[in-house]
């Protein structure tokens, strides 16, 4: 009986790079791509969110 190894496509590396991706992102969307079997690339989105009505005046102030 023959056992198939697989490569690990993951290394350490990559997955700090993908936790430090993670850390401190409120809201976004992280994507990995995949090429071949290999994670190819990492992509970031942030998205900020304001919970507080924003109203702007004619002169240009804020709230």
């Amino acid at each position: 009986m023959s056992t198939v190894l697989q490569k690990n496509i993951v290394n350490d590396a990559i997955i700090k790079d993908i936790s430090d991706s993670i850390h401190g992102l409120s809201y976004g969307t992280v994507t990995i791509t995949v090429h071949n079997d290999k994670i190819t690339q990492i992509e970031v989105s942030r998205k900020s969110r304001f919970d507080d009505v924003w109203m702007v005046h004619e002169a240009g102030g804020g709230i």
